[in-house]
């Protein structure tokens, strides 16, 4: 009896096959179908979403509840539908604290077209920003729970996130991961590691599984080969691109407020450059 594959067990198959490979590569964040687009045809072999930069492109701000399930996902859907690549989406805590919570999010995530996806320990609550383990892990469980009950691989990351909430706990961070890793986790990612020495421990604790690292932060120093040599498995971007974006337009914006000039176009990709990128072929 023939088996039939569907574009996305197809794209989750080489999604899966990415992070069992013995080398390193990136995942670069787009923040809309053009950039998804543009990242597909400049060679990089899947994508992730970022919460930060589709916040940002709705006026909202990032990590304050501000964006609804519904909008992530919708969002997830645009991206996955403008390219080929393997998608994996920016969830961050689940949209609820329940495990029931998670998993509705996993499965949601997956019909949008998604093959991936991270789940964090931050809770949103500003008191106790960071979950405890025993319901950090349940959660994780039941995210994973749902991502194997779907008729495909889809790789679940796991997200310890005590350095970006004040709490510069390498060995707390490390336990978290470690359990994390024995609840099912795929990929295990614990972002702003203060060194590469933070970076080595974590990869060493929880291998063989792979490591997920942020990169693209202002003055880290970080290269793919160094990462690499670190043993990370896969280095992703977050907000970096969308902020450079961002950023441009503020040096165009204040030049044109401070000077009345437009140099700052010498610099701008070309109308016939991007119109390129967009082409359906």
């Amino acid at each position: 009896m023939s088996t039939v594959t569907t574009p996305q067990a197809e794209r989750a198959a080489r999604f899966r096959a990415l992070h069992d490979a013995a080398g390193t590569f990136v995942i670069p964040n787009p923040w809309d179908a053009g950039t998804a687009r543009i990242l597909e045809r400049l060679g990089f072999p899947a994508l992730t979403t970022t919460s930060a930069g589709l916040a940002f492109s709705l006026a909202r701000q990032d990590a304050k509840g501000e964006v609804s399930r519904n909008e992530t996902i919708e969002h997830v859907r645009a991206i996955a539908g403008a390219s080929a690549l393997p998608v994996a989406a920016d969830l961050e805590n689940g949209f609820g604290p329940s495990p029931g919570d998670v998993a509705e999010t996993i499965r949601l995530t997956a019909g949008a077209g998604a093959v991936g996806g991270s789940i964090e320990d931050a809770s949103g609550d500003e008191a106790h920003p960071i979950y405890d383990l025993g319901q950090a892990v349940e959660r994780v469980q039941a995210a994973v729970a749902a991502a194997r009950a779907l008729p495909f691989p889809f790789v679940l990351v796991a997200r310890s996130e005590n350095f970006l909430h004040g709490r510069a706990d390498l060995d707390d961070t490390i336990a978290r991961l470690v359990a994390f890793s024995a609840a099912g986790a795929d990929v295990l990612y614990a972002p702003r590691l203060p060194d590469l020495d933070a970076i080595r421990a974590v990869c060493s604790a929880v291998a063989p599984k792979p490591v997920n690292v942020l990169a693209g932060l202002p003055g880290s120093g970080l290269t793919v080969a160094s990462l690499a040599a670190a043993g990370v498995r896969r280095i992703s971007l977050g907000s970096a691109l969308a902020r450079t974006a961002y950023g441009s337009v503020l040096a165009a914006a204040r030049e044109i407020a401070a000077a009345g000039t437009f140099t700052f176009s010498d610099q701008a990709a070309s109308f016939d450059q991007l119109n390129a990128f967009m082409s359906p072929e």
